[in-house]
């Protein structure tokens, strides 16, 4: 069956899906090697009538047979994190019922979860004090449920903050009460222009330094840092420097391959959004890191950075439409509803290039069922396929 994929400008192109599966049930194990999490999106009700600015609605049988899906490739689970639409639809009432409901998910299947703490209940400008208090609510119900806590990146905080010493006056108060370690959150401008000049400085290098006094004063508290700047060179310069046995978890996108088979020095554990549609090929190439063929993990995760790098092209922050898009199209939800209605948020073209990409690595484990949801959605779009 060939399709007519749109491309930029509005000519048509003939597109012939495969037809073949290529990647084999998972295995269950988690890697050796690495640890990895994949940050899940959620499956909104398609039946909700509560509008952009209503509250959240979401199918949690679909949701949470979602993380299932994550558990039984073997990796982690980032719960409640940027890819759950944080800020982008998720409201702070229904992450906190998602985070209660993953977690016991998780005790009950035997998989791996972490959950986000933030500050997202705050809806309007805020103090310092109000930050903290925020913050304190949300890592009180993750522990509560009983798993390991990522500490977000906070509009509210960076709204607020006049300099690196009120993030170290913030998250030092934090890390001192938390019961385990937690992660830390650097989420770039490109993810959420709400989070520009984040750790108190607008150049890089100098952020990384409020960073990396933060995990020096606190290395018992902290397991990790998580980064995602879409910057390899940054990372990697940044990982050189954190103190022993601190983990750096990339949230790059666009290099993850090169940045968890790491270097002479070092690797990047991981916690990426990308991993939503990618679990199949990345436990397939994690099982080969873990027999030590790290040529063979790059031959199979290096083509998969082309529709990462289409999924995260900018505005970075809409990639949540295609990972929600991907999900429908391989059988994991029965509609392409997103949150907020940000199903809108990427065009035709973009779309059709997700699709004819994804489809080119094999994710799709029903081709037929695949064909005819990419037909029906052209169609609604006027596109004879």
């Amino acid at each position: 069956m060939t399709l007519r994929l749109p491309r930029a400008g509005g000519a048509l192109t003939a597109y012939r899906p495969r037809t073949e599966p290529v990647w084999h049930p998972p295995s269950g194990r988690p890697p050796a090697s690495r640890a990895v999490f994949a940050a899940a999106h959620v499956v909104a009700d398609p039946y909700a009538d509560s509008g952009p600015e209503g509250p959240a609605v979401v199918d949690w049988d679909a949701t949470l047979a979602f993380r299932r899906h994550l558990w039984a490739h073997g990796l982690g689970v980032a719960e409640a994190m940027d890819t759950a639409q944080r800020g982008m639809g998720l409201d702070w009432a229904t992450a906190a019922e998602l985070i209660t409901r993953s977690a016991a998910e998780a005790k009950a299947a035997g998989g791996r979860i972490v959950c986000g703490a933030g500050t997202d209940q705050l809806t309007g400008p805020a103090s310092l004090a109000a930050v903290r208090t925020a913050y304190e609510e949300q890592l009180a119900l993750v522990e509560g449920a009983g798993v390991p806590a990522v500490l977000l990146a906070s509009r509210a905080l960076a709204a607020v903050a006049r300099g690196p010493e009120d993030y170290l006056e913030v998250y030092g108060s934090l890390l001192r009460q938390a019961a385990e370690p937690v992660v830390l959150h650097w989420l770039g401008a490109m993810f959420d222009p709400g989070l520009r000049g984040y750790w108190g400085a607008d150049r890089p290098e100098e952020a990384a330094e409020t960073l990396l006094a933060l995990c020096r004063a606190h290395p018992d508290k902290v397991d990790g840092v998580k980064v995602s700047l879409l910057d390899a060179g940054r990372e990697v310069e940044l990982r050189r420097r954190l103190p022993a046995g601190v983990r750096c978890y990339t949230g790059d996108d666009f290099h993850y391959p090169e940045l968890i088979a790491g270097d002479a020095d070092g690797f990047s554990d991981a916690l990426l959004g990308v991993f939503d549609p990618l679990a199949a090929p990345a436990a397939a190439a994690l099982r080969r890191l873990d027999g030590g063929d790290a040529r063979g993990f790059r031959a199979l995760l290096d083509p998969t950075v082309a529709l990462s790098r289409q999924l995260f092209r900018a505005p970075t922050r809409y990639y949540k439409t295609g990972v929600v898009f991907l999900a429908w199209l391989a059988g994991h939800q029965d509609h392409f509803t997103l949150l907020g209605g940000l199903q809108s948020a990427r065009s035709l073209p973009h779309l059709a290039r997700v699709y004819e990409l994804a489809d080119g690595l094999g994710l799709f484990p029903d081709p037929t069922l695949t064909t005819a949801r990419m037909r029906h959605f052209l169609a609604v779009h006027g596109v004879a396929p």
